[in-house]
């Protein structure tokens, strides 16, 4: 059975998956969820994921949701495909990459996904952005992305001279931020900003932002 993907090809977390599976190479198939309806909080959906979000997966006889463990799940099985996205054969490089995967998870990804909420999803449901938000959550956002210029003052990438899932893992928001009146966030930082730029620009990601048409 080929790997199916349940979810939406424009909301971020089925972009993360969409993504590594672009740099393992592997073929797959996006089965839309009809979120717009409530199909993710009802059966038979909610036997992929019984928190009713998406995306979901399914490859041969394993099903697994949550997007982060889903990448780390096939990063593993098919390391030996595209990029090597865990480091898997040095410990250290791989405890790096693991570090940074969590700075994005617990650090960078709630002040992204706040904004994206503000900046995307609100002006979709006729709202106005909330500005004491915004003002909070980019104030959050600054700290992340001056440590991120420190980090990125040293290496290329966030694990090191290699790309890695702790590189990927940030691109789902960020491919939405900067498309905001708030990319300068990260246009300023120069090292920040050339490390977008890198990975932004991977046919991977090139491939899999075609889809992302909310803005």
């Amino acid at each position: 059975m080929a790997i199916k993907v349940h979810g939406l090809a424009v909301a971020a977390c089925t972009v993360r998956v969409l993504l590594c599976l672009h740099e393992k190479g592997l073929e797959y198939e996006l089965v839309p969820v009809d979120v717009f309806n409530g199909a993710h909080k009802k059966q038979p959906y909610l036997s992929l994921n019984p928190f009713g979000q998406i995306p979901a997966l399914e490859d041969e006889d394993i099903k697994l949701f949550e997007s982060r463990a889903i990448c780390n799940y096939l990063a593993n099985k098919y390391k030996d495909k595209g990029a090597d996205l865990l480091r898997s054969s040095s410990l250290k490089e791989s405890a790096i990459a693991e570090i940074w995967m969590e700075v994005e998870a617990h650090q960078l990804n709630g002040p992204l996904r706040a904004l994206i909420h503000q900046f995307v999803l609100n002006p979709l449901r006729g709202k106005v952005p909330d500005e004491k938000i915004v003002e909070g959550e980019l104030e959050k956002l600054e700290k992340v992305l001056d440590v991120y210029e420190e980090r990125l003052s040293k290496s290329k990438y966030l694990g090191g001279d290699f790309y890695t899932m702790a590189d990927l893992n940030n691109l789902p928001y960020l491919l939405y931020f900067m498309k905001t009146p708030k990319a300068s966030y990260v246009t300023s930082r120069p090292h920040v900003n050339a490390w977008w730029n890198d990975i932004s620009s991977r046919p991977a990601t090139i491939k899999v932002s075609e889809g992302m048409t909310m803005i």
